[in-house]
């Protein structure tokens, strides 16, 4: 999911925001990963979630009945308008949406149970400093789950202005998680998303979910 970046070429997700969701394939990658995060963690009702690069909260939303709070932030104003509209719409009464532009030195706020990162560390350029906000507002208990790209050509988003990753190494992530302080690290396939790349022909590309936990120091 989106969110502002470094890059020199930023891809403007306020103009894609409108159409985001009528892309079936985004959805259901969308679903694929909640399904997973569902699947790793006991969702409780007690739970206080941080849904960051949120986008039009096509997670947020599948996963807010079975918590307490969603916080879904992101630095697309537009995406975050979709999401409100959804909100409203719904009755969402347990779901609050924020911008937050983590590059220009705005910090993360709260106290979560869990932390969901989707499709958005490629768009991070330093990504240590993000992980270690993500242990700070943790809970102790708490767990943080990171959905991502496995290692591609830079060939999934065709358009790649603001893709400061094309995809990432388990083991490298893993060692990054540990270098912030957040143990029993597991990871996983979330999705396997087969598209159409830019030779004309198709390929899939697999998607991760690596999870890990803030135990007592």
């Amino acid at each position: 999911m989106p969110v502002q970046n470094m890059s020199r070429d930023k891809r403007d997700f306020d103009k894609e925001a409108a159409t985001w969701d009528e892309e079936p394939g985004r959805v259901r990658l969308a679903n694929d990963i909640a399904d997973a995060i569902a699947g790793e963690i006991q969702l409780k009702a007690d739970m206080d979630v941080l849904d960051f690069g949120c986008g039009t909260g096509l997670i947020t939303v599948r996963l807010s009945p079975l918590v307490h709070s969603v916080m879904a932030v992101d630095g697309s104003q537009g995406m975050l308008d979709v999401l409100q509209a959804k909100i409203q719409r719904d009755n969402l009464t347990n779901v609050k949406a924020r911008r937050l532009d983590f590059e220009k030195g705005e910090g993360l706020r709260g106290n979560y149970n869990l932390i969901i990162c989707s499709m958005t560390l490629h768009h991070i350029g330093e990504i240590g400093p993000l992980l270690g906000q993500f242990h700070k507002v943790l809970k102790v208990g708490g767990y943080l789950c990171i959905a991502d790209l496995d290692p591609e050509e830079g060939q999934f988003h065709g358009n790649n202005d603001g893709v400061l990753h094309f995809g990432f190494e388990r083991s490298k992530l893993r060692y990054a998680l540990t270098g912030v302080g957040f143990a029993n690290i597991k990871d996983r396939t979330a999705a396997e998303v087969f598209k159409p790349v830019s030779d004309g022909g198709k390929r899939s590309f697999s998607v991760f979910l690596i999870t890990g936990r803030k135990d007592p120091a």
